[in-house]
């Protein structure tokens, strides 16, 4: 803006810098012509300039632990990339539609089992092969749970009768039918070794001993309508059973009795809404985490050494199953209206990872793989979708088979 200037250095000052430098100037002449441009104000080149160089800042940590602070830590992992949408979806028709059966499970000989109103079908995850196991009669039918023994070969069959059938899948053979643990149809199972346990809608929990002939071994009464959800803990110590009487209870097996009615450890309950979602945290022990049907639509979690809830988050829908992470700190939910989503919280601060869509009606049934990476789940829209959600471990990226064609291609009740 200084127009005096301005005009010398687009006349004069251009011929003196010619001048200068056609002329040989000695270093005296060159600092006075500074000094003159300083006093006079001249100097434009310095504004926003440092005056002085500025100092060197002071190293407060030695220089080999600096260094290292500027690395990237070597244990920090890459955020997990979680697919949207399924791997691959199955039709499955005539599955029931009941949020209060279990008709789906995947054994640890990485065999998938489910039921589609009568018929159990098993998909064997390694080849992709499908069978047919069984059809039940009509007038014993259908079938309202399925339940894989630790050994992965034996399968345990609710029916609609209250009666419990086990099969050999190798051999696909009936071993027997358990008989009189129930007055009405056996919607959930669940294994501890060689103890069935079988819950149904009279209200009663059954524990079965399979190798003997007189199998009722314990009985459990404490729930007022239909059994839906039955889990054992990790160590086997403790079951949980969450009812259609929005109670939740935990049993401790070494207070059971066959000789009287066992009574509960803890009676829980907090849900306003029939309780089906029960799953057991693997990574810390006495950590049991429920989720409530319609009415009630929030995940609680429990310390069941003292039957404390710990926390309770609002899902905003219906919770009909949960399935932890083997592998992370992370907890699985399937839910009902009004999205019909799978979603992934981060344990303990149940931050959303991801929310997964594609099923169209209430996803009623999870049931994961023996490696704890893949989820399949299934919902009244009659299809059995499966979902890379838990990631993928690099022994099985390595040594997954690729299979040729469709699971249940070639069987006729799969569309």
């Amino acid at each position: 803006m200084d127009f005096d200037y301005a005009h010398y250095a687009l006349t004069e000052g251009r011929k003196g810098k010619d001048q200068a430098a056609a002329a040989v100037s000695s270093p005296s002449r060159e600092a006075y012509r500074k000094q003159l441009a300083e006093t006079m104000n001249l100097n434009h080149t310095r504004i926003l300039a440092f005056r002085n160089k500025p100092q060197a800042p002071v190293e407060l940590l030695p220089t080999d632990h600096s260094a290292s602070l500027n690395q990237q830590p070597k244990s920090v992992k890459p955020r997990r990339y979680i697919p949207q949408s399924s791997e691959r979806t199955l039709d499955a028709p005539d599955i029931v539609d009941d949020f209060y059966l279990n008709l789906l499970d995947w054994g640890s000989a990485n065999v998938l089992a489910i039921a589609l109103g009568h018929t159990v079908y098993l998909w064997d995850a390694s080849t992709g092969s499908t069978s047919e196991l069984v059809t039940i009669d009509e007038e014993k039918g259908p079938v309202t749970s399925i339940n894989w023994a630790p050994d992965g070969r034996h399968v345990a069959i609710g029916l609609n009768n209250s009666e419990v059938q086990l099969w050999d899948s190798a051999s696909n053979r009936q071993l027997r039918t358990l008989k009189g643990g129930h007055q009405s149809r056996v919607g959930s199972l669940a294994w501890n070794n060689h103890i069935l346990t079988t819950g149904g809608m009279d209200g009663q929990i059954v524990n079965n001993d399979v190798r003997i002939r007189s199998h009722v071994v314990e009985t459990y009464r404490g729930h007022t309508q239909e059994v839906c959800g039955l889990k054992w803990s990790g160590s086997g110590q403790q079951l949980a059973s969450g009812g259609n009487d929005n109670v939740v209870h935990i049993w401790d097996r070494s207070v059971a009795s066959s000789n009287s009615t066992t009574q509960w450890l803890h009676r829980l309950e907090e849900h306003t809404s029939a309780v089906k979602a029960l799953a057991w945290c693997p990574f810390q022990a006495n950590l049991l985490a429920t989720g409530g049907g319609g009415g009630d639509r929030t995940i609680k979690f429990w310390n069941t050494h003292t039957g404390a809830c710990l926390n309770s988050v609002d899902t905003g829908s219906q919770v009909c199953s949960l399935l932890w992470s083997k592998n992370e700190r992370e907890l699985l939910s399937s839910h009902g209206f009004t999205q019909n989503q799978l979603t992934l919280w981060k344990y303990p601060s149940m931050v959303k990872m991801a929310e997964l869509s594609g099923h169209t009606s209430r996803v009623l049934y999870m049931a994961q793989s023996p490696d704890g990476c893949t989820v399949a789940s299934a919902a009244g829209d009659e299809t059995l979708r499966f979902w890379n959600v838990f990631g993928v471990p690099e022994i099985a990226k390595k040594a997954a088979p690729k299979a040729a064609h469709e699971p249940f291609s070639h069987v006729n009740r799969i569309r």
